[in-house]
């Protein structure tokens, strides 16, 4: 599974780090960006929930894990063709429909796959692999800009279009792999799991989790806002494609970080109480949010603090993205485990939903200090929630 998720996140990355600079040379304004990514992942999160139920019920996930590779493989070759930000909207929504559908179905099969001592581990290096994908593609995206930067092409778009072309073979390659060397441990088709009292019936304690989680989601916008906000800061000094690949290689250094905190992570929830160590990513996410804002009040164009607000970034997702599967396994038996990933992911998902349309509004009706100052609340009050239910369910 962690070789399926380094080529897939290989894919998606690669196109993710120069997404924003393809935007602003087809003349995109930034709030197209957060439709984009809003509209995705509300998207991608009802898909999760489908999937983790119909998982559960029929009890065969491989297929269904790697059409959803399949469909998130092939569809940023939509992007090359694009020329408004609509047929790259088109292109997002069918690959992020694909990815929500697998997403929880994987998940489930690696929670079966594990013993509940390790489970923490095993979240942990599965993130690591993927997040190796997250380094490599926007290391071969920003390496092929830099490479046609230096050619003669009338149109500014043509090295993205490029780019985009190129994600088809590690796509392709994360469908190969899951199909080849991912085993399935089958389960019975479970004839009497129904939807809506599966759904009724999940654990108070989880409902309460996922209101602290929901809450924070509200705020936790799309990553390429942390690129676009980089490329914004530097454009006036370096020009859009010089800043277009130093926001791309802050973006590495962010997953770099991801990659090396997951496993320790993982590890330590291990030892510790998994919900600890989440709430702590979560404020680290906070302090990380509000440096951004900062960083437009101060018209700063520092590349070392860039940095370390990336690699902060980084440590939070990779808590947040490591932790809050594990919890949700912890919560829940394996019969209903796929379903219970899906509310997970949908409740992920309308937050992210409404934080990338939020920022990309307030961005481009005020100013970039809006969007980051608003999330950072959402952000914060979603992290006091957590604690309230952590200290009540004591």
């Amino acid at each position: 599974m962690s070789l399926t998720s380094f080529f897939s996140d290989a894919c998606h990355e690669m196109a993710t780090s120069v997404l924003p600079g393809f935007l602003a040379t087809i003349g995109a304004p930034p709030y197209t960006l957060g439709i984009i990514e809003g509209v995705s992942d509300a998207i991608s999160s009802f898909t999760k929930l489908i999937g983790g139920w119909i998982s559960d019920k029929f009890g065969h996930r491989k297929l269904l894990a790697t059409l959803g590779y399949l469909t998130t493989g092939l569809s940023k070759a939509l992007f090359a063709i694009a020329s408004t930000w609509h047929l790259v909207f088109v292109g997002r929504i069918v690959a992020w429909f694909g990815r929500g559908f697998r997403g929880p179905i994987r998940d489930a099969m690696l929670a079966d796959s594990t013993e509940a001592k390790d489970r923490g581990k095993a979240f942990g290096f599965h993130r690591a692999g993927d997040t190796v994908g997250e380094i490599v593609g926007p290391i071969i995206g920003v390496w092929l800009l830099s490479y046609w930067q230096t050619a003669s092409f009338d149109d500014q778009s043509i090295p993205f279009r490029n780019i985009f072309l190129i994600t088809l073979i590690p796509g392709i390659l994360s469908v190969i792999s899951f199909a080849v060397l991912v085993k399935e441990k089958r389960k019975d088709i479970n004839h009497h799991l129904k939807f809506w009292l599966t759904l009724k019936g999940l654990p108070s304690s989880f409902k309460k989790y996922l209101l602290g989680i929901g809450l924070f989601g509200m705020g936790d916008f799309a990553p390429t806002f942390l690129i676009l906000a980089a490329t914004t800061l530097l454009t006036p000094e370096y020009g859009i494609i010089k800043a277009a690949q130093i926001a791309g290689i802050m973006y590495i250094v962010r997953n770099v970080a991801y990659a090396l905190a997951s496993f320790p992570i993982g590890a330590l929830s291990d030892k510790i109480k998994r919900v600890n160590i989440l709430i702590a990513g979560y404020f680290i996410a906070v302090i990380t949010v509000l440096g951004f804002a900062f960083a437009f009040i101060f018209n700063c164009t520092s590349i070392t603090l860039l940095l370390v607000l990336f690699t902060l970034a980084g440590i939070f997702i990779a808590a947040e993205d490591t932790l809050e599967s594990a919890i949700t396994a912890d919560h829940i038996e394996s019969e209903k485990r796929g379903i219970a990933m899906g509310v997970l992911g949908t409740v992920n998902g309308i937050g992210d939903f409404i934080a990338s349309i939020l920022i990309g509004f307030l961005w481009t009706g005020f100013s970039p200090v809006y969007g980051f100052v608003v999330a950072a609340i959402l952000m914060l009050i979603g992290t006091i929630t957590l604690i309230i239910s952590e200290i009540k369910s004591r």
